[in-house]
């Protein structure tokens, strides 16, 4: 077990709304436009403590991440792990409503940006890389229209659809992107 550096919250929602709040004040100094925010580690054996709180009604302590994404199927183990995923996209909530306070232009910063939230896997316990869930977070400056859940057949859209789709609307055209097999209908 490593010690933590001098100044780095030993709670990881401390922890998460910190990064949070750096990204938001560079995005609002405008030092970069690009960032990436590592919630967990796919491998992580971290353990969540959960406040009795309507959205915890249980309250407690996680299983560890990587353990509870292998939950055999199990219904409660099941539960136990989107628990923790519900927890991971209210760090999401978090950020999205940093971002939605500060103004920008003719909106929001939320409205000039995009968030790419996801996972690397479909269904952690089998290792499944397909069918990979993703949500988009704002207007990328116009060029995304909110308040829709697309969905699409089944084994058949591999991430680097979205991630083409996406690049395509910062100008960036490229013909393949991983595995692509071109671009989101519908985005």
């Amino acid at each position: 077990m490593f010690d933590l550096p001098p100044g780095v919250p030993e709670q990881f929602d401390e922890h998460v709304r910190l990064h949070a709040d750096l990204l938001a004040l560079a995005f609002k100094a405008d030092i970069t436009r690009v960032a990436t925010l590592l919630g967990a580690r796919d491998l992580t054996n971290r353990v969540y403590s959960f406040p009795k709180s309507p959205l915890f009604p249980e309250g407690g302590t996680s299983p560890s991440f990587h353990g509870a994404s292998h939950h055999q199927d199990d219904p409660a183990q099941i539960k136990r792990y989107a628990q923790i995923n519900r927890y991971h996209v209210s760090t999401l909530a978090y950020l999205a409503q940093k971002l939605r306070s500060i103004p920008e232009g003719d909106g929001t910063l939320l409205d000039h940006s995009l968030i790419l939230y996801g996972t690397n896997m479909g269904n952690s316990n089998q290792h499944q890389h397909y069918d990979v869930p993703h949500v988009l977070v704002g207007g990328a400056g116009g060029q995304l229209r909110g308040n829709r859940h697309l969905k699409y057949d089944r084994k058949t859209v591999p991430t680097g659809n979205l991630l083409l789709s996406i690049l395509d609307m910062y100008g960036v055209h490229k013909d393949v992107q991983g595995d692509s097999t071109g671009r989101l209908a519908k985005l």
